[in-house]
């Protein structure tokens, strides 16, 4: 039976809806402003055996890396109406151990065994570790907090209160931590219920052909697409500006491969991992691949399954794209996830003439502090990214202070920051010409500068402090960032990466990075 085209556009829509809810729900019930604020989180939903079919517009490194996770739950589990499954390692499907993924089984009846899954990923702004805000400049896995093989924390539908507990112990902030697990449990069962009322709707047989069918359409868009590239070999390499703890100029090197309507991705050049936190595991470096060739797909398909089929990714174990266990992980999602992506744009720039953007700011500038609240004496954390300038394009300038690429949060508002953490805003501005000159100027960074009200410590993992974001086609770098302390009127430069006390009073100043330019 071939698709109703007419019908796959309304299961493309109505399968993307029951992600988009999903958000809805657990931004509105959850307690950090991380993810209330910020929505530093992602939603999706999956066939019986994993496989994504539709998700919602949230975070591409979540989304691209979840379908692992989800795979991993089901290895472990014979699943229960009413149960859900929770993780965060990064080893088995996970990113880092603040993204924590919650996974849901969605049953019909006389069927004994789950016929889809729905699951959400969400940035919890502590989880332990040996730094406030869970994102240390660490050397170990076991040193970034607490990590959580697949464990049911629900079963039939009643919440595993022991494990709760245990969770609850080993955070800074379980108050505001039992708020968001609960959130992105309701957020399940929102999408449980969705995916129930469109099985009882359509029938179960005709929810799984379309379902189906959206993955084989996402394929053949896709080869589509990579057909339109020439056929060739393409190579482009960057460097990270260092690991934090001792190695600087670490290389990521690509060689992608187009061979008719199927593109190889060779990263098997790359360093090694390094001692520091910024090693990736395979689940980022898939989803940094998803991401870009998915930015290339004109039409409006589904980001699901079917976008990976045609496209095959060689990494090394043990290098930097490829961690092995017991590796430092916890900036390898934030920051070298973004370097490979300039590193996949760079190459197909060399294919692509004008229709690949110069290098955006390539950071999330993961800003985490945390301490005692003077105004209540209760312990808080706070985690944030911040934005900077896009990369310029053949056809415009690059945005000023967005997000971009592998980050797609909101930032949190000057209100909500004041109010909820003993901050003072003293700055947040658009960084001025810090965007790179050319035919197109690249998209200007941004200036946030807090001033702490309480003692606290603060952690910094940044990027592109050493290297500036490339242009393209004649036009030039943008700006390196910088991250400055100023302590009694002394303003003191801090490296891209670093961990230290701060007393009340002192003012923390964060400059983001502009993007490339383009064209001369």
């Amino acid at each position: 039976m071939k698709p109703n085209p007419i019908m796959l556009e309304v299961f493309k829509n109505k399968l993307s809806s029951v992600s988009e809810e999903m958000g809805v729900s657990l931004n509105r019930t959850a307690f950090s402003p991380n993810i209330k604020e910020r929505r530093d989180f992602s939603c999706a939903v999956f066939d019986d055996v994993g496989n994504m079919i539709a998700q919602a517009a949230h975070i591409p490194v979540h989304l691209g890396s979840m379908p692992l996770s989800v795979k991993e739950a089901i290895k472990e589990y014979d699943f229960k109406p009413g149960d859900m499954v929770v993780s965060n390692d990064p080893f088995k499907g996970g990113t880092h151990l603040p993204d924590i993924t919650i996974v849901a089984p969605v049953f019909t009846n006389g069927i004994d065994k789950p016929v889809f899954f729905v699951a959400n990923r969400a940035h919890h702004s502590d989880i332990g570790g040996i730094s406030a805000g869970s994102m240390p400049l660490s050397t170990s896995i076991f040193q970034e907090g607490i990590i959580i093989p697949p464990l049911k924390l629900v079963k039939e539908g009643e919440l595993d209160k022991q494990l709760m507990s245990f969770f609850l112990n080993n955070v800074r902030t379980p108050y505001e931590r039992e708020g968001d697990f609960l959130a992105q449990i309701m957020a399940n069962i929102t999408g449980v219920k969705r995916m129930e009322e469109l099985i009882e709707k359509y029938g179960l047989e005709m929810v799984d052909f379309y379902s189906k069918s959206l993955i084989d359409y996402s394929e053949n868009i896709m080869r589509k697409t990579i057909l339109e590239i020439p056929d060739g070999e393409y190579v482009f390499e960057d460097y990270m500006d260092d690991d934090g703890i001792e190695k600087n100029d670490i290389k990521i090197k690509v060689k992608i491969t187009i061979d008719s309507d199927k593109a190889i991705l060779d990263f098997t050049q790359t360093d090694d991992q390094v001692l520091g936190s910024i090693n990736a595991v395979y689940a980022i470096t898939l989803s940094a691949v998803l991401y870009v060739f998915r930015s290339l797909v004109k039409e409006d398909i589904p980001t699901n399954a079917g976008c990976l089929k045609p496209i095959e990714v060689i990494t090394r174990k043990h290098s930097l794209v490829d961690a092995a266990f017991p590796a430092a992980v916890v900036g390898g999602n934030v920051e070298t996830s973004q370097r490979i992506v300039d590193v996949i744009l760079g190459a197909l720039s060399k294919a692509l003439k004008d229709k690949i953007p110069a290098a955006s700011q390539g950071t999330m500038n993961n800003v985490a502090i945390g301490g005692i609240d003077e105004r209540t004496n209760e312990p808080f954390t706070y985690y944030e990214t911040l934005g900077g300038g896009m990369g310029a394009s053949s056809n415009a300038h690059g945005e000023n202070a967005v997000h971009s690429h592998m980050t797609n949060t909101l930032n949190t508002p000057i209100e909500a920051l004041e109010y909820s953490y003993p901050f003072m805003v003293m700055e947040y501005s658009i960084r001025r010409k810090s965007g790179g000159k050319g035919k197109f100027y690249g998209g200007d960074g941004l200036v946030r500068e807090i001033k702490l009200m309480s003692d606290a410590e603060v952690t910094v993992l940044s990027e592109r402090r050493k290297r500036a974001p490339y242009g393209l086609k004649g036009g030039l770098s943008g700006q390196k960032g910088r991250n400055v302390l100023i302590k009694d009127s002394r303003a003191i430069e801090m490296p891209s990466k670093f961990n230290t006390k701060i007393k009340k009073g002192d003012i923390l100043r964060i400059e983001t990075p502009g993007g490339g330019g383009y064209g001369k």
